[in-house]
């Protein structure tokens, strides 16, 4: 049988880079005998073949490759990042005015629940707003010719609750949002029923409203202008098509490409990137995969455009890092750094590798400045040095030389999402994301958990949005939306007497927070099973009315009402997981303020139980 590690021809080996190689060194340590260490760290030298000896043993006699690089020239070509493709939607340019975390998470606001509005806050800033545009345009020389702020708050006004109606059940179960909801009512507009009326193909701002002369198109001139104003105020998806959240999935995906300079006969060849799994709020390079089997993001194509070559003259210089040890045999390192204390398990292969570099090879690189802009896709051809023995190398990255399995490896570099017979080229992808945002407060929360008892996922609203804008805690909104209902119905006389101290209870009642997901099997799979959201039944005492089902009050779990909504069953293991959506907001490059709507997933706390018995003999 063959020994494998056995190499036959060393020099061949050693050219075409067969066998990774790890250098070890055995560290000399004195072992003194007294507890003085006076005379010790005087370092006296009496002894020239100690000298010899210790410049042997750190390899100093070993003269070859020890030149120092003096000047290199860098080679690159840089490609723009210029397609964007939200989710399965049709891809498009990417701009260059919003940060990319902003163009992928951005939701649609929470402005409607069925019937009901919600974010009454936000509704009463925009209908402010057009109240002050309306009142300078009036008192503006060659303006309006009539204040018209009177029939625009009669035509969208806030509308009065009425407790007595099951369908403000929403607004009144709540007593700050109905306090809320009354103090607006009749006396401030809802600007954003003014918009939700102008998105109605054929509508107008002048419906429902009597001007005089030739108001009209100053009127509807004035409305486009608020209904831009509100799309830059917060960032959102331009029609339901163009959203990057996948339901199913709870994650981000899209897609992006940049030219590679190849001409195919239906347009140019293009880098295609995909971010398939997308949900930590992080946004970087390793969120994506390059596709090597697509040649274009999707259709148009585009005419051809060659990356640009840029050629960078610099002098390298050593890298240096806290905690380096000092290349000099006489200095003393900093006690603040001690690698000696570093204590790694055998399978720490991360730190070994650290200590390793930290150690032996930290004075054997160097590094060079180099700016990029943003948002490219940087290919390195190579890199021209010349050291101080005048010689020069051109040195190609590791993943264009012909090498074994182990080269394939690279940092800073896309993983291709399926095989590949040649090795990718070395690219380093720089998007056009932030550094930091601030993130407001969970307007929305939901955790879903496996209950084993139960055999079922529950989706738990742990936060819920009111009509107001606020969020309160999903068991007290629950518990206040079921006592609400609960006090509509007409009381009715006392339960005649129990003819037995136990009862049969047909099916127990969960908190109504609790939304059911049931597996069910795939249509056209015999095995695959995915997470149907169901919905348990109201049960009031004394309603003569068959029980309604309660429906999710999040936008998170009321994807596609009314029809069915599925979760994929692996998307929720054992530990669960957790979903929040809330306000995002950054400066960009250009000054702008940037706001939006952003979903994050995150890992659950472990599996639940809601309780939930069928067939039960109680006590009456």
């Amino acid at each position: 049988m063959a020994d494998t590690n056995i190499v036959v021809d060393l020099n061949d080996a050693i050219a075409k880079r067969l066998y990774p190689s790890i250098t070890r060194w055995n560290r000399l340590e004195g072992r003194p005998r007294t507890h003085d260490f006076d005379r010790a760290l005087r370092a006296e030298v009496r002894d020239a073949l100690w000298m010899l000896s210790r410049q042997w043993q750190m390899g100093e006699f070993q003269g070859d490759d020890a030149g120092s690089p003096l000047l290199a020239r860098a080679c690159i070509d840089v490609a723009a990042v210029d397609r964007f493709q939200e989710g399965k939607s049709q891809a498009g340019p990417l701009g260059a005015g919003q940060p990319l975390e902003a163009l992928v998470e951005r939701r649609p606001l929470p402005l409607r629940s069925g019937d009901q509005y919600m974010s009454l806050d936000l509704r009463l800033c925009v209908g402010r707003r057009w109240m002050k545009l309306l009142a300078r345009e009036s008192s503006r020389p060659g303006g309006l010719s009539a204040d018209y702020r009177g029939a625009y708050l009669t035509q969208y006004p806030v509308t009065v609750p009425d407790p007595a109606q099951t369908g403000e059940a929403l607004v009144c179960a709540h007593p700050g949002v109905w306090q809320k909801a009354g103090a607006a009512a009749t006396r401030l507009m809802d600007g954003i029923a003014l918009l939700e009326h102008m998105a109605i193909p054929g509508s107008s701002a002048t419906d429902g409203i009597t001007v005089s002369g030739g108001d009209g198109p100053q009127l509807v001139a004035l409305a486009t202008h608020l209904r831009d104003w509100f799309n830059a105020l917060i960032l959102q998806p331009g029609s339901p098509d163009n959203d990057a959240w996948v339901p199913e999935r709870l994650e981000y995906q899209f897609g992006l490409s940049a030219q590679d300079g190849v001409s195919l006969p239906d347009g140019g060849h293009e880098v295609v990137m995909r971010a398939e799994e997308y949900y930590q709020g992080d946004l970087d390079w390793y969120a994506l995969e390059r596709d090597p089997a697509a040649s274009r993001l999707g259709p148009p194509p585009l005419p051809v455009k060659t990356p640009r070559r840029i050629v960078n003259t610099f002098i390298p210089s050593s890298i240096v890092f806290d905690g380096m040890p000092d290349t000099r045999w006489w200095a003393f390192e900093d006690r603040r750094t001690n690698f000696g204390d570093v204590k790694p398990d055998t399978t720490d292969l991360g730190k070994l590798l650290l200590m390793e570099f930290a150690l032996v090879y930290a004075n054997d690189w160097f590094t060079f400045p180099l700016a990029l802009p943003v948002g490219t896709l940087t290919e390195v051809k190579g890199i021209a040095v010349s050291n101080t023995f005048n010689e020069r190398f051109w040195i190609t990255p590791l993943r264009d030389a012909p090498a074994a399995d182990w080269g394939k490896w690279g940092m800073f570099t896309l993983t291709p999402s399926a095989a590949e017979k040649n090795p990718s080229p070395s690219r380093f992808l720089l998007l056009p994301t932030l550094v930091k945002s601030l993130e407001g407060s969970p307007i929305e929360q939901i955790a879903l958990i496996r209950d084993e008892m139960a055999n079922m996922v529950w989706g738990i609203e742990q936060k819920i949005p009111l009509p107001s804008g606020d969020s309160r805690p999903g068991a007290e909104t629950g518990r206040e939306l079921h006592s609400f209902l609960q006090s509509l119905i007409p009381p009715s006389g006392p339960p005649p007497p129990p003819a037995a101290p136990i009862k049969y209870q047909v099916m127990n009642s969960v908190p109504e927070q609790w939304i059911p997901f049931v597996p069910v099997h795939v249509d056209g799979s015999v095995r695959e099973i995915q997470l149907q959201r169901g919905a348990m039944p109201r049960i009031l005492d004394g309603d003569p009315n068959l029980p309604e089902k309660i429906g999710p009050r999040t936008s998170l779990l009321s994807q596609n009402l009314p029809a069915a909504y599925y979760v994929h069953e692996e998307e929720v293991p054992r530990a669960g997981a957790q979903v929040t959506q809330s306000y995002q907001r950054t400066r960009w490059n250009s000054g702008n303020v940037i706001v939006w709507l952003g979903a994050r997933e995150q890992t659950g706390r472990g599996e639940g139980s809601s309780g939930l018995r069928f067939d039960q003999v109680v006590p009456d």
